[in-house]
């Protein structure tokens, strides 16, 4: 049986079915399995061109460590039963997979919930770099973008009334 809190950061290929299927095997107190899978894709209406290929850097043990804390973080929020994230690093071309993020619990709202905010959080807080290949262009890095860091805001803790006092 699968570890129920699994954080693999691997330059291979996963097996998104094959993952969710290991995590729940021989369970029956689980009643939800959400599970998400982002792709590298195309982007071909990209005014700098349909992207070739994109090169993933990342800082060893530290995206382990602190992806393991968002998951550590989702099991305070969310009734937990299993949680597997997976994210891989190296070169990775469009239609391959580049992130599985797999929750399972009693109920669905925190199967579903804990998933949007595990990929929300990872989008902004884990240690990759990301490299762009487009046709006919040179490599260049991708910057953080605002609409990833307000969807990751949202799950923020509300502010104290006191806390400014």
């Amino acid at each position: 049986m699968a570890a129920p809190f699994t954080v693999r950061i691997q330059a291979e290929d996963f097996d998104a079915a094959a993952d969710a299927a290991a995590l729940t095997c021989g369970r029956t107190d689980i009643g939800a399995v959400v599970t998400f899978t982002g792709l590298c894709r195309a982007d071909a209406g990209h005014p700098d061109g349909a992207l070739t290929a994109l090169t993933l850097e990342h800082y060893p043990g530290m995206a382990e460590e602190e992806i393991g804390r968002l998951v550590e973080e989702a099991r305070q929020r969310w009734p937990l039963d299993g949680a597997l994230v997976v994210h891989r690093f190296g070169r990775i071309v469009p239609g391959e997979n580049i992130v599985l993020v797999v929750t399972a619990s009693v109920h669905r709202g925190a199967a579903f919930a804990a998933a949007e905010f595990l990929m929300d959080w990872l989008k902004t807080s884990a240690p990759f770099w990301k490299q762009e290949e487009r046709a006919g262009t040179p490599g260049r890095w991708v910057e953080a973008k605002d609409l990833d860091d307000d969807a990751a805001a949202r799950w923020a803790p509300p502010a104290r009334p006191d806390a400014a006092e």
